[in-house]
């Protein structure tokens, strides 16, 4: 008797249980964020954050972060690429959303890099129940430059008499480094700090790298004054751009 009452109990929780999760299939799909004209965008660079949403209802089905390396830069920056070769390897930066669904669902997948999540990324396609999209898998692109301006600091006095050095770390969104004659070359960009003053547009001052890799440097002189930097990199092969701020006061 015990056993038949513990049978029918099993047999009733089967009939509650919803055929949806009963039919429902795990399904992954790789997900990769690369920077335009570049490398893959990783642990290195505080990974790229993944939202994945049903497009219907905006409910999100995974989040994370990529993690790993920037990938190989023979194979993506310098080897010829052809149909089917597959840019990334196992040490290649990515997440794998692992999502449970029991029917063909419309998702949208946003990227948001480099570490402070400036720039998003999104695209949008079907995923089928247990099928997976592994290997590259998707790959969304993150274009620009990241551009930290080391000098003048934010807020920092300086005296109208001494030469304002203005010094910029440019790197690609992943990570990698502007250096002369490298992979990514400086003398490839243009690198510029507009000045402003009072908020109008008062002198361009041209920068160029330094020996120290990603570095470049302007100089000259400001009259006394509130200002504000913007530098910016331009490189008119791809189109990419970037930019960096600080404000300061000349007295």
């Amino acid at each position: 008797m015990k056993l038949f009452k513990t049978i029918r109990f099993l047999c009733l929780i089967f009939l509650l249980i919803s055929p949806e999760i009963l039919s429902a299939q795990e399904t992954s799909i790789m997900i990769r964020v690369k920077a335009k004209d570049a490398k893959f965008i990783g642990s290195s660079m505080g990974g790229s954050r993944i939202i994945v949403k049903e497009h219907v209802s905006g409910r999100i089905l995974a989040e994370g972060y990529t993690s790993g390396s920037t990938g190989n830069t023979d194979r993506i920056m310098k080897d010829p690429i052809s149909r089917n070769i597959q840019l990334s390897d196992d040490q290649t930066a990515g997440f794998i959303a692992k999502l449970s669904i029991e029917k063909p669902v419309f998702v949208t997948v946003s990227a948001y890099a480099p570490i402070d999540n400036s720039v998003k990324s999104e695209t949008q396609l079907w995923l089928i129940p247990g099928k997976d999209i592994t290997g590259d898998g998707l790959i969304l692109e993150i274009p620009g430059f990241k551009i930290d301006v080391l000098s003048p600091q934010l807020h920092e006095s300086i005296g109208a008499d001494n030469e304002i050095e203005i010094r910029a770390n440019i790197i690609m969104m992943c990570g990698c480094p502007l250096t002369d004659g490298g992979v990514w070359n400086s003398n490839q960009y243009e690198v510029e700090a507009l000045i402003y003053k009072d908020k109008k547009l008062e002198n361009t001052i041209p920068m160029q790298i330094t020996d120290k890799a990603s570095t470049f440097l302007g100089k000259g002189k400001l009259s006394p004054g509130n200002y504000e930097i913007a530098v910016y990199a331009y490189d008119p092969v791809t189109g990419n751009t970037g930019l960096g701020k600080t404000s300061f006061i000349v007295n």
